[in-house]
């Protein structure tokens, strides 16, 4: 009997509405992947406290946007758009999409996998690079849900860790920039933005987080310089910290002002992590880190938008689902 084909997009999810944003912070730092103490029964009460201090903030910051976080839309239409790829090449998939700390949860997309008698599954994270705060905390969670559900352990996983340097996001990424480029008189300078995380998480757990974020702004600058000669100076710094602990340097807002220091007056920003428009971008980078580069000196900036709903980022998809399906076949006729 053929196999029953599903795909599962993970991302983070965000709030849709200012009343969700509590309970949106709740449950992310809910997780200890998010913040690892090592007394477990005060992971609840602690999330509880932070949440608390932090959603005035973030409602706010939700507020300047529109009132709430486009990912869910913009995730949808990006497993739409997935889905009928697939169909084009002959592979009759449901793709669904599973959220972390908000609707549609996990949980929530299982369920309907479960429903659809899906059989085997091609799991792949909204994260080009892997971290265990993102793409590793979604993964732990189906592995808990597998091993609790007997009627799961029939439907196989085949997973995409990451997938930061497959040609086809390293060239819409490049392409996105080119087009932002025309819009400088002269060169700017290129600076990617990505979501960080706390040093201690790459030195003392091991996260490739910044290797593979590193190697990801090497390929897309080796892209620029190959397929359009753009020789530009560029940068790679972190947004996003949270809390008193060390985060991986440089901090976007810094290395802004010191670039600015530095003379640049040209600033194009790539929010390099981060694959749908959401809050680091529309309120972070083009406001906060706007208001900094402008305080600082800066007197162009600009930036890439995220992926979204990109044809080459789509077809790029695609065919991470596509070979990890061959894969699968390769490895049962071996």
């Amino acid at each position: 009997m053929a196999d029953k084909v599903g795909v599962l997009l993970l991302n983070l999810g965000g709030p849709e509405r200012l009343e969700d944003v509590y309970l949106f912070l709740y449950n992310l730092f809910s997780d200890p992947e998010i913040i690892r103490i090592p007394i477990p029964f005060l992971q609840k009460p602690l999330a509880a406290l932070i949440a608390a201090s932090r959603a005035p903030v973030t409602q706010e910051n939700y507020r300047m946007i529109g009132g709430g976080s486009p990912l869910r839309r913009i995730t949808h239409e990006q497993a739409e758009s997935v889905e009928n790829v697939l169909q084009r090449r002959g592979i009759a998939a449901k793709v669904y999409v599973a959220m972390r700390y908000w609707h549609p949860f996990t949980e929530e997309a299982i369920a309907h996998i479960k429903n659809d008698g899906i059989t085997k599954l091609v799991v792949l994270p909204l994260y080009p690079q892997f971290s265990i705060s993102t793409s590793g905390s979604s993964l732990k969670l189906l592995d808990q849900l597998w091993q609790r559900d007997p009627a799961l352990a029939k439907v196989e996983r085949l997973t995409v860790p990451s997938w930061y340097q497959h040609p086809g996001y390293i060239q819409a990424m490049a392409e996105l920039i080119v087009e932002k480029l025309a819009a400088f008189a002269s060169p700017a300078h290129i600076f990617f933005s990505a979501h960080g995380v706390p040093v201690k998480y790459v030195t003392q757990y091991g996260d490739p987080y910044q290797i593979e974020m590193e190697n990801c702004v090497d390929l897309v600058m080796e892209h620029l310089r190959r397929h359009h000669q753009v020789y530009n100076a560029h940068t790679l710094a972190y947004q996003s910290r949270v809390g008193p602990v060390q985060w991986l340097q440089p901090y976007t807002e810094e290395a802004i002002a010191h670039l600015a220091q530095r003379g640049v007056r040209d600033l194009l920003v790539v929010p390099i992590s981060f694959v749908s428009e959401h809050i680091e971008t529309l309120q972070e980078v083009d406001m906060e880190y706007r208001e900094v580069a402008l305080h600082a000196g800066i007197t162009h900036f600009e930036r890439v938008p995220a992926l979204d709903c990109h044809p080459i980022f789509i077809h790029a998809l695609g065919d991470l689902i596509e070979q990890a399906l061959q894969r699968d076949r390769i490895s049962v006729t071996a």
